[in-house]
């Protein structure tokens, strides 16, 4: 597979715009479109297959980058975006464009022993109280974007343009049951066609 065919691929199993993946290294929007079609560039400049390898998980060589890499880049190390997103309850939080803004590094090795593919994992921030003493204001959470067939679980979901973590239940048929761990907020029941379920949440950090 070639670079251009690769760096296709990563892009749709991400589910990322060719468009935004431009914008994130602050090319015009049609600069990673001419690369994988047309062939211009020839090559991606340095800095860009080094931003895009790290956004993907993958190795530089991979995206026709030289086989002397450095240890973080020789597969051992992955970098999962930041996403400049914030998912809560209670108002919700509208969801911005999801390009990235920095990174957290994870072990390769770890990763594939919980499970998780690095190439479907971005982390958020959590806003609010309502999955307190569970989730706190200011944590940051690995989301699983992985198609699964679904089970209960602490998940960022969207409804509408507005992004929701909470634990999900089945509930009546047709619907799911959306709890806080803060008793304070009631569970709320809502449709399925109203829910959008982005992805399951498998980590989490924070201050102390």
């Amino acid at each position: 597979m070639s670079a251009r065919e690769k760096l296709a691929a990563l892009a749709r199993e991400r589910g990322s715009s060719l468009a935004a993946l431009s914008r994130m290294l602050g090319r015009n929007s049609s600069y990673l479109q001419q690369y994988i079609t047309k062939g211009s560039p020839r090559k991606l400049e340095e800095e860009d297959r080094r931003h895009l390898a790290r956004f993907f998980g993958v190795a530089e060589s991979e995206l026709g980058g030289s086989e002397e890499m450095s240890y973080a880049e020789t597969g051992e190390w992955v970098e999962v975006p930041r996403l400049p997103l914030d998912a809560s309850a209670g108002p919700g939080a509208l969801g911005a464009e999801e390009i990235p803004f920095d990174a957290f590094r994870f072990s390769r090795r770890w990763l594939r022993e919980q499970g998780l593919d690095p190439a479907m994992l971005s982390s958020i921030r959590v806003m609010g109280d309502s999955m307190d003493p569970l989730l706190r204001d200011g944590d940051e959470i690995l989301v699983d974007r992985t198609p699964r067939p679904f089970r209960e679980g602490v998940h960022v979901l969207r409804m509408g343009e507005v992004l929701h973590v909470k634990r999900v239940q089945s509930g009546a048929p047709g619907t799911l049951r959306l709890i806080s761990a803060n008793e304070a907020y009631d569970p709320i029941e809502v449709g399925l066609d109203e829910v959008d379920l982005v992805g399951r949440v498998v980590w989490k950090s924070g201050r102390l």
